[in-house]
């Protein structure tokens, strides 16, 4: 049997000159801990290479071949690709990562295989489907919980509210709060064209995931599972969303 082929989109490092190595090259990587992540549930990772400026190869030909795809965290989402200006010059955010990444979203839709968004996934994802963001919560939000914290970075935990009727409800009945990681300063502000809040962060409202309710599946979280001590079970097991998210996969 086949083992289920999932594309996790890549991450940039754009040309540098002072860089010590690739020397004014373009870098596309993978956070080693996603892609293990994946492939401890049985499926194979392939990183999604920015499409080849000759034409050859599109991103929808990756689309038709794999199996689904996950959106991973990074840099921050470009306020330009939702009609905004930076409020400040360090959230400039990635805009060329956007455009490469708001296309993979189009073609994994189009070719009706479920995505899976983490972090700047998660906001990505509003922003694909015409929601906006908050550049900044603790500049934009008063009174917001600390929702990043550098020095401890993802060992800065909070509990989340899980929204009634929501998947998460009947992915874990029972449970109506949950403790989870979180390394994001950018958040979800106006929600997008079908999607649904399925977790808020306690206190401050922040939405803390998403899923679509039309068309191929589509979830999206604002924490880091795959940072996560899986010894700690204070902590949310992501593995029912995960496994859900694998079994649309292996429907096509």
């Amino acid at each position: 049997m086949r083992k289920l082929r999932i594309g996790i989109s890549a991450c940039f490092f754009h040309g540098d000159p002072n860089r010590p190595v690739f020397k004014g090259k373009t870098l596309l990587y993978l956070e080693q801990s996603l892609a293990h992540f994946v492939i401890a549930r049985g499926a194979l990772a392939f990183l999604i290479p920015s499409a080849p400026p000759d034409g050859k190869l599109r991103l929808k030909d990756w689309a038709g071949d794999l199996d689904g795809l996950v959106l991973q965290g990074g840099s921050d989402v470009s306020a330009r690709s939702y009609g905004e200006k930076a409020l400040k010059p360090e959230w400039e955010g990635d805009y060329v990562r956007d455009q490469y990444e708001l296309e993979l979203f189009r073609e994994f839709q189009s070719a009706r295989k479920p995505i899976l968004g983490i972090c700047r996934g998660a906001q990505l994802v509003n922003v694909a489907c015409g929601g906006t963001l908050y550049q900044d919560i603790a500049a934009q939000v008063p009174g917001a919980r600390v929702h990043r914290d550098w020095e401890i970075y993802d060992r800065n935990f909070h509990p989340i509210a899980i929204e009634p009727g929501s998947l998460m409800s009947e992915l874990y009945p029972g449970m109506k709060t949950a403790k989870v990681n979180t390394v994001h300063h950018q958040g979800l502000k106006d929600l997008g064209k079908n999607l649904t809040v399925e977790a808020r962060s306690e206190g401050d409202g922040i939405i803390e995931a998403v899923r679509a309710t039309a068309g191929p599946f589509l979830f999206a979280a604002q924490w880091h599972p795959e940072f996560q001590d899986p010894s700690d079970s204070s902590l949310l097991d992501f593995k029912p969303i995960l496994n859900r998210f694998l079994a649309e996969a292996g429907r096509g």
